[in-house]
């Protein structure tokens, strides 16, 4: 598994308010991307998970947009105007992550656009398995374009990187958030999600997509493992995950009946 490395030719805007201010960008190749920065917010933590949770949804069968790493050489933006722009620019130098741009694409809204039962459960399995906190009726992270579903934005994925010291309790987690995923209502067909997702995620898959995470995102501040130590733990975290599904399944099967568990 490789995913294609360009070079960002051209900042054009950001996307939307926030943090992290994600960009409208033009690569080296001509296309558009929405690129995340790795000096944004949360730091290299929302690129890892974005390319982990965009990856296994891609192997799942999902649709994603290509997911590429795009690089800042040392003197790009130097004349961004915008200082905050050019801050965020100067603090990402190196490989950052985006999302090839679908043009004429436009947020799916749940009930204007409707998804069958089987794949609304599957993606409530994917969000579950990820502990996605962020695909909710006020932000669904989903897009329609060309009549199809196409996810996008799994940086809120993986949370427990962020309490780093207590990473392995994400293990059996779970997942009680699943209550707000916007598709929970749908989500009827939890068994054949279940048994579709668990054949197409394998243990050696989740291997080859980890291994894809530059040793420059796992660089943490407090924390003293190798980027490879960091990688080993990821790849435990999400393989005993997939062993352990059931109690995630169970939760968000309770959720769409409308029990709290």
């Amino acid at each position: 598994m490789k995913l294609r490395q360009q070079e960002v030719t051209r900042y054009i805007h950001p996307l939307r308010e926030g943090g992290s201010l994600p960009a409208l960008v033009e690569a080296d190749d001509g296309f558009s991307y929405a690129l995340k920065f790795k000096g944004g917010g949360h730091g290299p933590k929302v690129l890892l998970s974005e390319l982990i949770g965009g990856e296994i949804a891609r192997a799942a069968g999902l649709k994603v947009p290509e997911i590429v790493f795009l690089n800042l050489d040392d003197r790009f933006g130097i004349t961004e105007a915008d200082e905050e722009v050019r801050e965020l620019l100067e603090a990402s130098r190196g490989l950052n992550l985006g999302l090839h741009f679908l043009k004429g694409s436009f947020t799916l809204d749940p009930y204007a656009n409707p998804v069958d039962e089987l794949l609304a459960s599957k993606i409530v399995w994917l969000d579950a398995f990820l502990m996605n906190v962020d695909r909710t009726v006020k932000n669904t992270n989903m897009l329609v374009w060309k009549g199809e579903t196409w996810l996008i934005d799994h940086g809120a994925s993986l949370y427990f990187h962020h309490n780093w010291e207590n990473r392995m309790q994400a293990i059996t987690s779970k997942f009680p958030y699943i209550k707000d995923h916007v598709f929970i209502h749908k989500a009827s067909k939890l068994d054949e999600a279940d048994e579709f997702m668990s054949e197409k995620i394998t243990p050696e898959l989740i291997t080859d997509i980890v291994d894809l995470i530059p040793d420059e995102w796992l660089s943490w501040d407090g924390v003293l493992q190798t980027p490879d130590e960091i990688r080993a733990d990821y790849k435990t975290i999400l393989t005993e995950r997939l062993k352990n599904r059931e109690g995630f399944v169970l939760q968000a099967k309770s959720a769409h009946n409308g029990v709290l568990i």
